[in-house]
């Protein structure tokens, strides 16, 4: 079969030692999460740079006590110790860093690994659905992942039990991919111990956790982006609408991703989610044909549109004003405007810059002061909301 992707060349980084542990040590810190780090590197320009500038900042953004990042020995311990179990890290903008992930906007700055990395080369898919799948689920996962293995793309999931167990198990041999919401070293559930190490040593692992983190609540939606980020298509087995599968299939809408479901009876409540997303626009999937023939190429130039799914379809990208404004207040009087519009509800940015006429890049500058106070959190869509500190 073609290669689905057509790889452009992107744009590459020669990283010092020095400054692959700066990154670990900007992304360790409280309150930076993927999209604060690349607008800090945006800024700074370096890492080294950026971790200088944290305490100042944070402090504007009305943080009592100065944000201050791990020290160069905690991150070192922490390569150390992931050297130890064969695992390393890549940082965003290297050289075998995956395309499709480089091209989301909360790509992981730094990617922890272990196994062969080379199968993000390769077109992926994405297979997700119940962790309390049905006999029939499971089967048909492990038919469609074995018949999309053959045809030399990779099968990527999560490692949780029922349907990522499936579509993992069924792809050994051909190259698949398991995100883990912990520390790559932490095996969740423990039921998979013996599938983590067979995909240690025939495919490969990734996280973005840090090293020996137990998995909690909020990683799993984290860890859900990554495995849409890392595919071209994400199919959607069984699901109930509740289910975390469906942030999966919402993910791989807002990056511009294939949705595709397989249908199931309607008195089954796993079979809500994917009935309601081939409802909604999604590729029906009943065999791997239909998702073979359907794929649409990541080129790394541009993300397709989503409009179809009403209701999983993010909010306007983040765009800069026209025009200029000659009298656009202080940073300090623009942080309290701005502080008087957020609240706990997502607000997209470019609407809150319009609504204060004011350019969307001085906006940037006050909100990221105010979540490196830990006020205010990013969400997906280029939304923004605030914390409340109760």
């Amino acid at each position: 079969m073609a290669d689905l992707f057509t790889k452009p060349t992107a744009p590459q980084k020669d990283f010092s030692e020095s400054e692959k542990l700066n990154w670990l040590r900007l992304i360790r810190t409280d309150n930076v999460g993927p999209v604060t780090f690349y607008r800090l590197i945006e800024r700074f320009g370096t890492a080294s740079e950026a971790l200088n500038a944290l305490p100042h900042l944070s402090k504007r953004g009305g943080k009592a006590k100065p944000l201050n990042a791990p020290t160069f020995e905690s991150v070192e311990t922490e390569l150390e110790k992931l050297h130890k179990t064969g695992a390393d890290i890549i940082c965003a903008g290297e050289e075998n860093y995956p395309l499709p992930l480089s091209a989301i906007e909360d790509a992981p700055p730094v990617l922890t690994y272990k196994g062969n990395l080379r199968l993000t080369r390769k077109n992926g898919i994405g297979m997700v659905g119940a962790r309390n799948a049905s006999l029939n689920g499971r089967k048909l996962t492990e038919k469609l992942a074995h018949a999309i293995g053959k045809e030399e793309i990779m099968v990527i999931s999560g490692l949780a039990r029922g349907i990522d167990t499936a579509a993992h198990s069924a792809s050994l041999e051909s190259g698949t991919v398991a995100v883990v919401a912990g520390g790559i070293d932490v095996i969740y559930p423990r039921e998979n111990e013996t599938l983590y190490h067979q995909i240690c040593e025939q495919g490969l692992i990734v996280a973005e956790s840090p090293f020996g983190m137990e998995p909690l609540a909020r990683h799993f939606p984290r860890r859900n982006r990554i495995i849409s980020g890392l595919s071209c298509g994400v199919v959607v087995v069984e699901a109930t609408l509740r289910s975390g599968s469906l942030i999966t299939a919402r993910l791989a809408a807002e990056q511009g991703r294939d949705v595709f479901a397989v249908p199931g009876h309607p008195f089954d409540p796993r079979a809500e989610g994917p009935n309601r997303l081939i409802k909604d626009g999604a590729v029906m999937v009943q065999s791997a044909r239909d998702i073979l023939e359907n794929i649409n190429a990541f080129t790394g130039s541009g993300l397709k549109d989503h409009d179809q799914f009403s209701w999983i379809t993010p909010p306007a990208e983040e765009q800069d004003i026209e025009g200029s404004f000659e009298d656009e207040p202080s940073l300090d009087d623009l942080r309290e405007v701005l502080l008087s519009h957020l609240s706990e509800i997502p607000c997209p940015v470019d609407e809150l810059a319009r609504t204060c006429q004011v350019s969307v890049s001085n906006v940037q500058v006050v909100l990221l002061e105010l979540e490196l106070a830990g006020r205010l959190e990013r969400l997906p869509g280029g939304r923004v909301a605030l914390i409340n500190m109760n």
